[in-house]
């Protein structure tokens, strides 16, 4: 669990890291690694909300 938190906050901390200007939610161009990580985050956002659900 705690190599999971660790990985975790590193990701967190990586986030930000864009590659020139206009990426991101609301920047004026997007490349489908920036879908892809948008779809990641809400991906691990809906697995921690059933995890901590504990309907598992």
């Amino acid at each position: 669990m705690r190599l999971a938190t660790a990985l975790l906050t590193a990701a967190a901390f990586c986030a930000p890291a864009l590659a020139h200007e206009g990426h991101g939610l609301f920047g004026s161009h997007w490349h489908a690694t920036d879908t892809l990580g948008f779809v990641g985050v809400v991906a691990a956002i809906a697995v921690a909300l059933w995890w901590s659900s504990g309907k598992r």
